[in-house]
Formats: C-alpha cells, sequence, structure tokens
C-alpha cells in the first residue's frame, strides 16, 4: 500500500451470498478507498486490511470495526509516522 492510499471502514453487508461463514459480516473492515469505491459500482467483494473478503455497504457505524484491521491500520499509521 502506498503513503497516498487513503484507508477507510466500511461495513459488511451480511446477506450476500459471496461471503464466507463466520464473524467477519458482524463488523465494520478497513480497505483501501479505490477498492471501495469500484466494489460500489460492481458489487464485487474486495479484500479488507485483515485478509476477509466482503461486499462494502454504505453504513459503517452500525457495526464495530475489525479489531484485526484496526491493529493493522494503526501499525501501519505508526511507521508512517515514524514510530
Amino acid at each position: 500500500m502506498s503513503d497516498s492510499e487513503t484507508i477507510t471502514p466500511v461495513e459488511t453487508r451480511p446477506s450476500d451470498p459471496l461471503l464466507d461463514d463466520g464473524d467477519h459480516d458482524r463488523f465494520s473492515h478497513y480497505a483501501r478507498k479505490a477498492d471501495i469505491v469500484e466494489s460500489t459500482v460492481t458489487g464485487k467483494p474486495i479484500m479488507a486490511l485483515c485478509g476477509k473478503f466482503w461486499v462494502p455497504d454504505r453504513n459503517p457505524d452500525r457495526y464495530p470495526v475489525c479489531q484485526r484491521c484496526k491493529e493493522l491500520f494503526e501499525k501501519k499509521r505508526s511507521k508512517e509516522r515514524g514510530g
């Protein structure tokens, strides 16, 4: 991921048949903004920072943020800031 890419949390759509079983459908995940936009247009699943594939929805506030995505994002941001 380059420094110019934006990570944006988005919610999952639990009823999507392309999702795997598991708890990832109950969390908002972080993903590249460009991937989110593309998925919005195409409806294709994208990969979150944590490795889960899902189709983003519009309201990420409905679910708690995936802890693995949050940890990976904070680690990346810390490295970018020299920490």
